[in-house]
């Protein structure tokens, strides 16, 4: 296809306007978690505040998909001292594991439940995160969160088909079935859906905040984090544990702390994105971008065959690194610098041809600027490719300039909800392998590689756009095409997360069992068939989604206007996700 032709395709009009302010803006994954987070910037609130309030409320609204007990990755910026701050949000191994447990007793399987289960970060995160960076209280963040569980939220369409088609994952634990079954069959759209035991929970950590308010607000935090991870509700899930064959204890939880993380930064169109380290899948959009960078994408239009060939392939090389080197980096050297550079960008742009790679390319060593033979490859696969199962993201900058961005993850379908407290032990094992010689292998105190990451974009210096999506290995690829949406092909926000998107397979997924497509591309049924059949001609294994499917993700992001001081929010309508803004 011609330059002429390709740059002929255009985005449909978005089917809603893009949120504007110039105080504050907020976007979450469920629109009732942005008006809570907007309540507190109405408050006074500041960025932090508001998004920790955003995401403590998603762990009700989207239980489904999300849980308090579960991970909460996030990259805040600090106006006032112009710091960015990562926050890892992501929990370790016990320490009774041994790397090959898996191995001899699960046939190199990990299973659902209790022994996939790694020491729940999000509570640590969000209190760290308003202790460090916010201004209120506890009580006052999660007060919605609370009355949410507490007196039920209406049902939504997406969530109820969620738990009708999982329905024999929620059947497998008493407490699962119980809480998302709760007449006996999944909850239908506007019926009320009640959490009691984590209102509960919630409520507990309020309560204790408020006994120790006397000592000062960055000690009664510090409190109610401790009554979380040294008090009752570690006892509650460890006795679990104990009884049912896992191997969390209280040490495991005692000992627990999240950690601040670098981040990773790449420089495009005069843009500096950060994102999360190799821990997670972070820097594979930044890896992308630095690949994409010798191409004119915005003469080869947008949706083009080109086009969307392009960036297939250069998340196929980034992927391929991901499979090879990312991991814990307490426990695994990886070259992030060396991934990172610019001259390691050029080589691997160097493997980018007129035709697909029919399987994934493989990974690099960037010293030797040469690629390295493939390993731990499972057996390909010929059925549906997965949907992401869990997550979701919120992101906001307020009037003073701060940002924060997150991506708050653990479904409750493959892990059981622990009787009495209402939460589950992060099930985010999920994301390790067995194999001892893989980089994100099962080791005590170790975390596994995390899907969930945010990503916080700067231009002259200051906030652009804080940007996130849910979707697994999906993430990072529509954040890139969100991203170029703005910054290539000048789409406001709402235009730019609307337009139809593409994802690859062709790599080992991130979750248990690990599933392979090589070669497999999906694309939105808005895409002209035309598009795929010139796709499937370059050698891509063409495969069709319906026109709007949450398959593609649902990213947030703010896009802020530093001549007007317009903030500029967009949300994701594949997903109950909404933008508010003053």
């Amino acid at each position: 296809m011609s330059t002429k032709e390709s740059s002929s395709v255009r985005p449909a009009p978005s089917n809603r306007p893009a949120i504007m302010g110039t105080r504050h803006v907020i976007a979450a994954g469920h629109y009732l978690a942005a008006h809570a987070g907007f309540e507190i910037l109405e408050a006074g609130g500041n960025a932090v505040d508001a998004g920790v309030a955003a995401g403590i409320a998603v762990g009700v609204l989207q239980t489904d998909k999300v849980n308090f007990g579960g991970v909460a990755p996030m990259i805040i910026y600090v106006a006032k001292t112009r710091e960015v701050h990562c926050i890892d949000g992501l929990g370790v191994w016990p320490k009774a594991i041994t790397p090959d447990y898996f191995q001899k007793n699960h046939n190199s399987k990990i299973p659902p439940g209790v022994l996939r289960s790694v020491v729940p970060a999000a509570p640590d995160a969000w209190i760290t995160a308003l202790e460090r960076f916010g201004t209120m209280t506890f009580a006052e963040v999660a007060s919605a969160a609370i009355r949410f569980a507490r007196d039920g939220f209406p049902m939504y369409p997406l969530m109820s088909e969620f738990i009708t088609d999982n329905r024999s994952s929620y059947e497998m634990w008493p407490s699962n079935k119980r809480i998302f079954l709760p007449k006996g069959r999944p909850p239908q759209p506007g019926e009320l859906f009640v959490q009691t035991e984590l209102a509960n929970t919630l409520q507990y950590l309020a309560d204790v905040e408020k006994a120790n308010r006397r000592k000062g607000r960055r000690a009664a935090l510090r409190a109610a984090r401790d009554a979380f991870y040294k008090g009752d509700i570690a006892a509650t899930i460890v006795k679990y544990h104990q009884k049912n064959g896992g191997f969390m204890r209280m040490e495991d939880f005692a000992d627990y702390s999240i950690k601040f993380e670098p981040t990773v930064k790449a420089r495009f169109a005069g843009i500096d994105l950060h994102a999360c380290g190799p821990w997670s899948q972070g820097p594979v959009l930044p890896m992308a971008l630095n690949i994409l960078k010798g191409y004119d994408l915005k003469a080869m239009g947008h949706n083009s065959p080109q086009y969307i060939h392009v960036i297939t392939e250069a998340l196929k090389l980034a992927f391929a690194d991901r499979h090879h080197h990312f991991g814990d980096p307490d426990f695994v050297k990886v070259p992030i610098k060396g991934l990172m550079s610019e001259k390691y960008a050029d080589h691997r742009r160097g493997l980018i041809k007129d035709r697909a790679w029919p399987e994934m390319p493989p990974p690099g060593d960037p010293a030797a600027m040469k690629e390295l033979e493939p390993r731990w490859i499972p057996k390909p696969q010929s059925d549906e490719a997965p949907g992401p199962g869990d997550t979701t993201y919120m992101c906001c900058v307020d009037r003073h300039g701060n940002a924060f961005s997150a991506t708050p993850s653990d479904g409750s379908n493959k892990t059981v909800i622990i009787p009495g407290v209402g939460i589950q032990c992060s099930g985010r094992g999920t994301q390790s392998w067995s194999d001892p010689t893989h980089p994100s292998s099962v080791a005590p105190g170790k975390r596994p590689r995390l899907t969930p990451s945010p990503a916080l974009a700067f231009k002259n210096g200051k906030v652009h756009m804080p940007l996130g999506t849910p979707g697994g290995d999906v993430q990072p690829q529509a954040m890139l095409q969100v991203f170029l949406n703005v910054n290539v092909f000048g789409m406001d926000a709402q235009t730019a997360i609307e337009a139809p998107r593409v994802a690859n397979y062709s790599y080992p997924g991130s979750f248990e069992p690990h599933d392979y497509f090589p070669g497999r591309l999906y694309l939105e049924s808005r895409i002209p068939k035309s598009t795929g059949d010139a796709l499937a001609k370059m050698g891509h294994k063409v495969y069709w989604w319906s026109d709007w499917t949450w398959l593609a993700g649902a990213p947030c992001t703010i896009v802020v206007d530093h001549k007007t001081g317009v903030r500029q929010g967009g949300a994701d309508p594949r997903r109950p996700a909404y933008a508010l803004g003053w």
